[in-house]
């Protein structure tokens, strides 16, 4: 259930897109993007602060493309946000010392801490790729293109995070008896 949340909007902005253009498009991620934070609140009472700043700039960058009829603004808000991420998780973890991961997901996973900086670093360096990776799209290619890149490029965080399972797993502790 929760992977179909996760992917509503996107796939409900990529169908928009086909048949109605870019504009359409852009309010259909809106509308879905708030309905799919309200479905997120819902079910686990809370907002995280990704969730937030996702919301945010889906809402601005979306606003600006429609107000001012230029698709770049919502182009561009995904290579903001990774940009984002990337610099806040590093100013956090290099300047600050403190490991945001860790923070987040720490009472849900108890990984020691070394295991909690590579991943730290990992992210630092997935979403300045995928920051880079968008700019690129967007400043080479269609906007066709670029949906089509934005469709096809969760195959990107799938991956990631499938890669993080397989490096993570034999650090988990199983706290359960065994038979």
């Amino acid at each position: 259930m929760k992977i179909l949340i996760d992917f509503f909007p996107i796939l409900l902005f990529f169908g928009a897109y086909k048949l109605y253009g870019i504009y359409v498009g852009t309010a259909v991620l809106m509308a879905a993007t708030v309905v799919q934070m309200g479905l997120i609140y819902a079910m686990e009472r809370r907002l995280q602060t990704m969730h937030k700043v996702t919301l945010v700039l889906i809402l601005l960058f979306g606003t600006l493309t429609l107000v001012l009829q230029d698709d770049r603004f919502i182009k561009w808000k995904p290579t903001v946000l990774y940009g984002a991420m990337s610099v806040a998780l590093a100013v956090a973890l290099w300047i600050l010392k403190k490991n945001f991961l860790k923070m987040l997901l720490g009472g849900q996973l108890a990984l020691p801490d070394a295991v909690w900086t590579r991943l730290n670093v990992a992210w630092i360096i997935y979403c300045a790729f995928m920051s880079a990776v968008n700019a690129y799209v967007v400043l080479n290619f269609s906007t066709e293109a670029w949906v089509d890149f934005k469709l096809w490029g969760y195959a990107f965080p799938l991956v990631f995070l499938i890669g993080q399972g397989i490096y993570i797993a034999p650090h988990l502790k199983n706290d359960e008896p065994v038979a």
